[in-house]
């Protein structure tokens, strides 16, 4: 990655500019960025841009106070929230999500989601499938990798599959990446550690203000590069892996600087320390994030996923969500507001998930627990048909008790949404068999 050397300055947004100048590095393991471009120019590349937004909320967000409100409910199940109207007649939702409630015709909630394994585990929400099931060799790839595998890149210098979550101490809550497609499809990480760094030696952090010695020194870097490629020491994949390290389009799409200070207040400020508690293992609301969501579609990823904070509050489930939650109705609003202003909402999905629900019955620490038999998504754009809550859950919200919708049925329609028959497309994996995305659910009818 381009890396500068010295002392980190920080934005006003919390992001330090070294981090932010961290953009070419790919977290990825060994392998090398020439690698990476050669297997995306063998998928080939499609002009028709498609892209989806994956929010995932880590711990399992607890449907009963967000978007499945049982008011009539005894009190040891209804909790402390009530529910409010929204501008759609006959949808509620919770009184701390005010911004969604006031567009909900442009969201539509699924209440009846079914199919979750039960696993403190980003996997199933990053691939469709169980983690304890039989995987092919090699593992089963997430979704952005799975993009990246059939679609390639819409732009070079832009990655298809674009990870912005922050490191998590609880491992498996972290993004899942390539699977039995290869590393050549994992994400790429703007925060995560590469290999080997490309050091920027004359610019340190504390002249980042002197733009021209900046702009020189990449002219350098290029130079030495150039000299390389033309000594035959690199071939034409690694001089398009340096127009990746050293282009101004995925630099730009995530230098928030560009952005109108009016549109970008909107998303509201990063909380770092959100909970009050364990903010060193990444339990962190970083509303930046959703805002670069936006600019890394629109500059060509295919795939963006974000993770939000956490829920997993087997104690204080309410103080916590009159935390957490308002923070995500802001981000996600302004995200979907944006995405209409700017045309991009019959283009992009947005898909904002966790791994399960939690329990009915409220426990004595004033808590809910795992509870994977039923959970609740909400969803934009992609052109869906939005505006409509899909399925239903008994007077508890324990059980799906109209129309239960299948996780992987989310996959499929996201997988529609971005042009891809489900039904059809497959991706050989490490034996050469031919693995279909999802196993056998249809895209959601009522949606599509």
């Amino acid at each position: 990655m381009l890396k500068l050397a010295g002392n980190q300055q920080r934005m006003c947004d919390g992001v330090s500019r070294r981090s932010f100048l961290q953009v070419g590095g790919l977290a990825m393991g060994g392998l090398s960025l020439p690698q990476i471009l050669k297997a995306q120019a063998a998928a080939g590349e499609t002009s028709q841009h498609k892209a989806v937004i994956m929010i995932f909320l880590a711990g399992g967000p607890p449907h009963q106070d967000m978007l499945d409100l049982k008011p009539e409910a005894p009190s040891e199940v209804r909790g402390e929230f009530d529910p409010i109207s929204t501008n759609v007649p006959g949808i509620q939702i919770s009184e701390l999500m005010p911004r969604v409630a006031s567009m909900m015709d442009r969201f539509a909630i699924i209440r009846s989601l079914v199919g979750a394994e039960g696993r403190h585990d980003a996997f199933e929400c990053c691939t469709g499938h169980h983690f304890r099931g039989n995987q092919p060799q090699g593992g089963w790839p997430a979704m952005g990798s799975s993009l990246s595998r059939l679609m390639g890149p819409v732009d070079p210098s832009v990655p298809p599959y674009v990870d912005l979550s922050h490191k998590m101490a609880h491992d498996p809550w972290n993004i899942k990446g390539p699977g039995f497609v290869g590393m050549n499809h994992a994400p790429f990480r703007p925060d995560g550690e590469s290999m080997q760094d490309m050091t920027l030696q004359e610019i340190s952090a504390d002249r980042l203000g002197n733009r021209a010695a900046l702009l020189s020194e990449l002219d350098r870097f290029r130079r030495a590069a150039d000299q390389k490629l033309s000594s035959g020491l690199y071939d034409d994949f690694t001089e398009q892996a340096l127009g990746v390290l050293t282009s101004s389009k995925l630099v730009e799409a995530m230098d928030l600087e560009k952005e109108d200070p009016a549109g970008r207040a909107r998303y509201g400020t990063d909380n770092l320390d959100v909970l009050g508690y364990s903010h060193d293992k990444g339990y962190q609301a970083v509303m930046s994030r959703f805002l670069q969501a936006r600019r890394l579609v629109e500059a060509g990823a295919r795939c963006v996923t974000c993770s939000f904070a956490h829920f997993d509050w087997h104690g204080q489930n309410f103080r916590n969500a009159r935390k957490v939650i308002p923070l995500l109705d802001q981000g996600v609003a302004a995200l979907v507001e944006d995405l209409h202003e700017r045309g991009l909402d019959k283009d992009v999905t947005v898909l904002v998930w966790g791994e399960f629900g939690r329990t009915p019955k409220i426990n004595e620490r004033a808590g809910r627990d795992h509870w994977p038999r039923v959970h609740a998504a909400l969803m934009a754009g992609g052109g869906m048909k939005t505006g409509q809550v899909i399925g239903s859950t008994n007077k508890l919200a324990e059980d799906a008790a109209d129309r239960p919708v299948h996780m992987q049925e989310v996959f499929a329609t996201v997988y529609q949404n971005l042009g891809i028959n489900v039904a059809s497309t497959t991706i050989p994996d490490n034996n050469g068999r031919p693995q279909y995305l999802v196993d056998h659910h249809d895209a959601i009818a009522e949606l599509v």
